[in-house]
């Protein structure tokens, strides 16, 4: 999925330099490298484990210390087999990843599976975090559930397949404190603010955005997420058609904390790489202390 000139030229964290704002400091002991993986997952499971684990590993050669998965990256199908795919946590996907990540000395978040649930026909839609030593250090249900109507005519309601999650996570990799969201998560600003008030730097937004919506707000949403609370985001998205016949957005991005898009895909399977750089983000809101001025108290509806 290649990505339109009007993208590739602004994606560098260099792109604001001559507006006097703070610009990146030198790489540091406060920097992580992270790695974005976009991905056109399919119904063969096995396939997209292969898949992922390759991408994985090849993001650890190039010098990644996590690397961060789409939704659903491990099974896109028919939604009435949804059920039969799904796994419990910890399962057999995620003890996979959890030896890929230690083999390869990484965290990865495994960006989203079908969590099997109690209920007769629905599942969670969970991202899992696995250290560097193939332990679980926290996991994600996604809370909003996707409801759109394509133009094509198709119907897209998740809470006819999935169970929402009732809380928000987030967990520290090498200093870094990571919140997580899933997709539609993205449009609601609310999610975000709360953790950052929980001391966040960076959030993961595995995605699987329909190409529909994504080509209308997929780049306005993280690049205000990012800015509004001044920090990084890690979006890796599905590309291509999928089994369930529309096509998904693909643009895998990694934004910076001042709205800077710091890399995008650029081919629909792809690695995206950049510098999470904690001294340049306290610069930033050094310079611009916004979230010193938030008033909580004042926000009401009347």
């Amino acid at each position: 999925m290649l990505l339109p000139a009007a993208v590739l030229q602004y994606s560098t964290p260099h792109m604001i330099a001559h507006r006097g704002m703070a610009m990146p400091a030198s790489k540091t002991l406060r920097t992580i490298t992270a790695a974005v993986i976009q991905m056109n997952s399919g119904d063969d499971k096995l396939k997209n484990l292969a898949c992922a684990e390759t991408l994985i590993d090849e993001a650890a050669a190039r010098g990644a210390k996590i690397a961060v998965l789409p939704e659903m990256f491990s099974w896109r199908g028919l939604r009435k087999d949804l059920q039969k795919v799904s796994e419990p946590i910890p399962g057999p996907t995620i003890a996979r990843l959890s030896r890929v990540a230690a083999a390869a000395n990484i965290c990865v978040l495994a960006g989203s599976i079908a969590e099997r649930s109690s209920h007769k026909t629905k599942v969670y839609n969970t991202s899992v975090l696995i250290g560097a030593d193939g332990l679980i250090r926290a996991s994600y249900r996604k809370i909003h559930l996707f409801q759109f109507q394509l133009k094509n005519g198709t119907a897209i309601r998740e809470n006819r397949i999935f169970l929402p999650g009732d809380r928000i996570a987030c967990a520290r990799v090498s200093g870094c404190m990571f919140g997580f969201s899933i997709c539609y998560d993205l449009r609601f600003p609310e999610l975000y603010r709360a953790l950052c008030a929980r001391g966040c730097h960076a959030f993961f937004a595995p995605s699987a955005f329909t190409f529909e919506t994504g080509a209308l707000h997929w780049e306005v949403l993280l690049r205000a997420r990012a800015i509004e609370n001044q920090s990084y985001i890690l979006a890796p998205n599905q590309c291509g058609r999928n089994p369930q016949g529309f096509e998904d957005y693909g643009h895998s991005m990694i934004i910076g904390p001042q709205g800077e898009v710091l890399g995008a895909a650029t081919k629909p399977e792809d690695i995206v790489i950049a510098d999470l750089n904690l001294s340049h983000l306290t610069a930033v809101r050094k310079q611009l202390p916004l979230l010193k001025h938030i008033r909580n108290d004042a926000y009401r509806i009347k």
